[in-house]
């Protein structure tokens, strides 16, 4: 494949940028192979080593990947903000978004009291209520509590405890299919990421193991509503990923437990059973509103002083009023109701759809959560053959490292009488091509 995309720069950060743009811009494709470092540096009439240093520049930001003897390549997914999902087509049934009905979701009345004056939060930046509050929503599942912090979301907090406990170069065993936005994550923050195998039940031990054997400085998973596969982590399984994870002190284990109080599935945490590094992390935009973007962790306490060592001289505090917003909504009865119908809901919502689905032969997979995947041969085909019938689904490649090819459809604002339709509309995808289906 040659590149038609013509590299500029005289000096590392020069070359660097050039790549960067080609990426940004499209003309760079993922996966497409760079020139040799000396080739490069021929072209462009500079030494190797300002090549060499312009793509490990490119490494440490996730933008390229090398291969070994297969060279210098455009990442499979860039960190770059032109990575964005693909619009919704005019007039299609969005089920490819992956967030919840907004039907199910309280209204958002901010607090009427302001913190008074211009001033700094840093001295105390969680609201002493609200921490409170989080321990009370966190013990019930048998959490520990004694440490908690907040931040903007499970993204931010999660990029934060890996940027302070891991170093450029290093592995993070992840799930395989998983949550794009964390697949993306961890190559952005100049760490490989090594692939662990999901089923029903969550990351499957023997996989885990093999990351562990190959050095993954930190494991990152959910216990339940696992995105975009489904899997919750039964007591058994739980047990058995515990056992890998207290045998290996260093590694850090992250728990996402990010659809928490919508989830059908009791929770199983691993954080509880003896783990020296971990935390545990939840947020509320599944529940509570998309725009509070808050997330709660229980964790270690070196992880604690870490995380908040950091975000100290970061943003130093999440927003006062955004916590009084979310305080609010956690301790009102309505909403505690709502959350509950929202919760029962899903689930039916869910499980309607995969029985649709089975009734015509399709196999899903969907234990718990808003989504269902289902293995597919052609992703394109059966992407494209379904937005015929008016239904928009995402491809499953946003969601894999190597696991094999599927779809994701996610099911908060399905209501069965839709579910019907639409399992009659995937049948019918599937059976204008034999070849797209894999069973």
């Amino acid at each position: 494949m040659v590149i038609q995309y013509g590299i500029t720069g005289s000096t590392a950060k020069g070359i660097a940028a050039s790549v960067e743009q080609g990426v940004a811009q499209g003309e760079l494709a993922p996966e497409a192979p760079l020139p040799p470092v000396r080739r490069l540096a021929e072209e462009l009439g500079v030494s190797p080593g300002t090549v060499a240093a312009a793509y490990k520049e490119l490494r440490r930001r996730g933008i390229v990947v090398t291969r070994g003897r297969g060279g210098t390549v455009v990442a499979p997914a860039p960190a770059l903000a032109s990575r964005r999902p693909p619009r919704v087509p005019p007039g299609l049934r969005d089920l490819a978004g992956g967030h919840p009905d907004a039907a199910l979701l309280p209204g958002l009345v901010p607090p009427s009291r302001l913190s008074p004056g211009a001033r700094s939060h840093r001295s105390a930046p969680r609201l002493a209520r609200l921490e409170e509050a989080v321990r009370d929503w966190l013990r019930p599942d048998g959490l520990p509590v004694e440490h908690v912090t907040f931040a903007h979301g499970a993204l931010d907090l999660i990029a934060r405890v890996l940027s302070v406990e891991l170093r450029p170069g290093d592995a993070v065993a992840m799930e395989d299919p998983g949550y794009h936005h964390l697949l993306d994550l961890v190559p952005a923050l100049g760490l490989r990421t090594f692939p662990v195998a999901v089923d029903d039940e969550g990351m499957r031990p023997d996989s885990l193991a093999a990351a562990l054997r190959a050095g993954a400085r930190a494991v990152v998973y959910s216990p339940r509503a696992q995105n975009p596969y489904g899997g919750c982590f039964s007591a058994a399984r739980r047990d058995a990923l515990a056992e890998l994870l207290r045998a290996e002190p260093d590694v850090l284990v992250v728990e996402n437990d990010h659809a928490s109080s919508v989830t059908d599935a009791p929770l199983h945490s691993a954080v509880g059973a003896g783990l020296a590094r971990w935390v545990h992390v939840r947020t509320v935009s599944k529940f509570l509103g998309t725009d509070l973007r808050w997330a709660a962790a229980t964790c270690d306490a070196t992880t604690l002083a870490r995380h908040d060592g950091l975000l100290l001289v970061t943003s130093g505090w999440v927003s006062h009023l955004l916590q009084e917003t979310v305080l609010g909504l956690m301790t009102d009865a309505d909403t505690r109701a709502l959350v509950a119908r929202a919760r029962a809901a899903y689930a039916v919502r869910r499980r309607t759809l995969a029985g649709e689905l089975a009734e015509r032969g399709i196999a899903s997979h969907g234990a718990s959560g808003m989504n269902l995947w289902v293995p597919v041969r052609d992703e394109s085909a059966v992407v494209n053959g379904l937005r015929s019938y008016g239904w928009w689904v995402a491809a499953g490649a946003r969601f894999r490292l190597s696991a094999g090819p599927g779809v994701r459809m996610t099911t908060a604002g399905l209501e069965p009488v839709d579910a019907v339709r639409l399992a009659s509309d995937f049948a019918s995808v599937l059976g204008e091509s034999e070849a797209t289906y894999g069973g």
